[in-house]
């Protein structure tokens, strides 16, 4: 599967009446040219396997684990520190924005990411989003 995706820095918290969820991740494998992430989402677990962007797209296969299983390989197999996030969908003008606030050592980051079916294709951005980072490394959550 290709994921085309946008990332913008967030600069007011208008998003936060969203509906929210707990994340927690980590990596296995966080190299340039491929991520092995583990994250547990409220009550449900998923091993993801990325390669590089070209652009604004990669491929990437997502697959539902034992909510255990990931707990133990966020102990033994990932990097530290693990990134602990809330998670806010928020809707606007036919697309969903995903918002990301971060804790523990990324406190005070928040980022927003919307998917895209195309890359050419065009949106509307919340009066909340600031700057485009997508590209930049340093807000991969791999990096993070």
């Amino acid at each position: 599967m290709i994921e085309i995706e946008r990332k913008f820095l967030v600069i007011s918290n208008e998003y936060r009446s969203a509906n929210v969820s707990h994340i927690r991740q980590g990596y296995i494998c966080g190299e340039k040219n491929r991520v092995v992430r583990v994250r547990i989402r409220d009550n449900r677990a998923f091993l993801t396997l990325k390669n590089a962007m070209i652009g604004f797209a990669r491929n990437e296969y997502e697959y539902e684990i034992p909510v255990s299983e990931a707990e133990e390989m966020l102990e033994t197999m990932c990097r530290k520190p693990i990134i602990d996030k809330h998670r806010f969908l928020y809707e606007h003008r036919g697309h969903i924005w995903e918002i990301d606030e971060f804790h523990g050592r990324n406190e005070g980051l928040v980022i927003a990411e919307i998917e895209l079916e195309h890359i050419d294709d065009t949106f509307d951005k919340p009066p909340f989003i600031g700057k485009e980072v997508t590209g930049q490394k340093q807000y991969y959550n791999a990096n993070l």
